[in-house]
């Protein structure tokens, strides 16, 4: 398959500041994509191009093989979108939000109501569906809001942060949906700054940092480039981590060292990818 998500040589500027900087991005169709940054590098705002949501400055976006400048209206057909803050509608129930959205999209009575249907049971969401949306919790407004945003069939879907201020049961239910519909042929493009649920879920992810992608490739693979074994130590009362091919290496290291009381050894993961790029974590702020 081809590539369905086509980004080149992407500028966006507020005032004075580029929060994108001449980036580039290739997503192929049918895949799980997760971008990781720090707050402030160009996540939500790459997203928020893509979707037509702000314009740019400078580039082409092609979702689809359609050029989102020339033609968003059939571009924007292609694209589901969940934003980090939950867009429904608080004045209408769940039924209402999604009937909302189905003639937004121009879906004839009968069609919605059969996508309703059954994409409320696939979810789980047939005794919300008459409950206005400020009784549900923040996991079943997600689910409401990915249901919204499917009606219309997308080919691509785009969750900014959805699981930011989940528990860890709400948030692990929901990477159960977002396998289900990936499993099913929605490619998806996930921004988050939680580490696991990128080496969760995604194929491949993306780094970015200062509005450009500084790293791209299966998780696995960046993790083998910093080294596949992480150790962390103490050294003059800080956190200290060295990064090794393998196993037996970093052994070598730590019997080296003084004190081995306050020592751990781990695989290494895309936070120290990230880390070792940048010398920042992954959702600090910039």
């Amino acid at each position: 398959m081809g590539d369905i998500i086509v980004i080149e040589d992407l500028v966006k500027t507020f005032g004075d500041k580029r929060a994108l900087d001449g980036l580039d991005l290739r997503v192929g169709e049918g895949e799980f994509f997760g971008f990781l940054g720090p707050n402030g590098a160009g996540k939500t705002t790459t997203v928020r191009c893509i979707s037509t949501l702000v314009r740019f400055d400078s580039g082409r976006i092609f979702v689809d093989g359609i050029d989102v400048s020339e033609d968003p209206i059939r571009a924007k057909d292609r694209m589901g979108v969940i934003q980090q803050q939950i867009s429904l509608d608080k004045d209408l129930t769940i039924r209402e939000n999604m009937i909302s959205h189905a003639m937004y999209h121009l879906i004839p009575k009968k069609e919605r109501e059969k996508r309703i249907a059954e994409l409320t049971e696939y979810f789980g969401l047939q005794e919300y569906l008459d409950k206005p949306v400020d009784s549900l919790s923040g996991g079943w407004k997600k689910r409401a809001a990915i249901v919204c945003a499917m009606l219309h069939q997308p080919k691509v879907l785009f969750l900014d942060e959805p699981t930011s201020g989940l528990d860890i049961n709400a948030r692990r239910l929901l990477w159960d949906v977002l396998r289900s519909l990936h499993q099913r042929g929605t490619t998806i493009f996930l921004t988050t700054h939680y580490i696991e649920e990128a080496e969760s879920l995604c194929d491949r992810v993306g780094i970015i940092n200062h509005g450009k992608v500084i790293a791209l490739d299966e998780p696995r693979v960046l993790c083998d480039r910093v080294g596949s074994t992480a150790v962390e130590y103490m050294e003059g009362g800080k956190t200290q981590y060295r990064y090794f091919k393998s196993r037996e290496e970093a052994k070598e290291f730590v019997s080296s060292l003084d004190d081995a009381d306050n020592v751990t050894i781990r695989n290494t993961n895309l936070e120290d990818v990230f880390v070792e790029m940048t010398g920042t974590s992954v959702g600090s702020q910039k």
